[in-house]
């Protein structure tokens, strides 16, 4: 096949693709034809996903009800979303880390059950490295920006104060989550019922299409009150129907179409990050934050408090919390 080329770059179609479709889109806003074109891969990926599901594990989903999913294929949160629909599927698992990142996972395991050893379940992805009070603190002192930081107590109620004030809050805690998901260990945060949050976060920091929306991490008894159908969500690898109701209480962390994709945490895996959404359910009544991957665009997701604080001056964030030291820009009241 001859390979089509534009300014000596030579892409994987061939010309035949350009003289139907058109040229390929430039930049990253996706406006006609191409939001069609999207649409109907889309719509033609999860047609042949559930056919070749039917045909190979019909008989034995209709006796069992569970079906495992990786691969990079299974971070489509809305054909997710069709499967878990589906009578004979009782509960869907997809790894978090699908995709080249999580080899390493299914290597391991696969050596594992050699040796007659079960691995055991994943049930959580903050598997990265943690940072000290001390570490973020020195990481200011070194810092060419020279931050304004203070180490304050009661993290959560003071997070969730300034989050319903209606700003956004970088939040870094913990150890760094594995895989492609921002689960409130390197994320940015808002308030779902304020107003206007999810879009000053595009304006000014994630510059991404209004229409990709921001999505809820939220108590994990709060989710089977929240959406239509009760499975679990640890990883943000689903989408739900969100009941009326919510839709008006969180509107910030709800997609056009009526659905969220969303992360239910339990407090065992991140005690700080479940008592931060307990105070916003105390200020707002709704156990539930809007999160995004702490990152600009074009970027990877933060690791470091260097890393952090590169991307807070680099943006126009005016908090970011790392541990329990609170850093604010020029003229901000911490």
């Amino acid at each position: 096949m001859r390979r089509y080329k534009q300014d000596g770059v030579g892409f994987y179609f061939s010309p035949k693709l350009v003289e139907w479709l058109g040229p390929k889109r430039e930049g990253d806003i996706a406006d006609e034809p191409y939001v069609d074109y999207a649409a109907v891969i889309q719509a033609l990926y999860e047609e042949v996903v559930l056919k070749l599901m039917d045909y190979y594990l019909g008989d034995i989903l209709r006796e069992t009800g569970q079906l495992v999913f990786s691969g990079g294929g299974a971070l489509n949160v809305k054909l997710n979303q069709k499967i878990i629909a589906r009578p004979e599927v009782q509960h869907l698992w997809v790894q978090p880390a699908s995709g080249d990142a999580g080899t390493a996972v299914g290597a391991a395991s696969y050596a594992l059950v050699q040796r007659g050893i079960q691995p055991d379940p994943m049930k959580h992805v903050y598997l990265g490295p943690k940072y000290s009070n001390e570490d973020c603190i020195a990481a200011c002192d070194d810092h060419e920006a020279k931050p304004q930081y203070r180490v304050i107590d009661k993290v959560p109620e003071r997070i969730a104060e300034i989050l319903v004030a209606g700003n956004p809050v970088a939040w870094f805690q913990g150890r760094m989550e594995f895989g492609p998901r921002a689960l409130g260990g390197r994320s940015i945060l808002g308030c779902p019922s304020a107003s206007g949050v999810a879009d000053r976060i595009n304006e000014q920091i994630k510059f991404r299409e209004r229409w990709r929306p921001f999505c809820p991490s939220m108590l994990d008894r709060v989710a089977p009150e929240m959406f239509k159908i009760d499975h679990p969500a640890p990883f943000m690898t689903f989408t739900f129907e969100v009941k009326d109701e919510w839709k008006d209480r969180v509107p910030e962390v709800v997609h056009e179409d009526g659905t969220a994709r969303a992360q239910a945490l339990e407090r065992e895996y991140n005690p700080r990050y479940y008592a931060l959404m307990e105070e916003m359910e105390k200020l707002t009544g709704n156990g539930v934050v809007l999160n995004t991957s702490l990152n600009r665009r074009g970027e990877p997701m933060v690791c470091s408090p260097t890393d952090a604080l590169n991307m807070f001056f680099g943006s126009d964030l005016q908090y970011l919390i790392m541990e329990d030291v609170l850093v604010t820009k020029e003229g901000v009241d911490g």
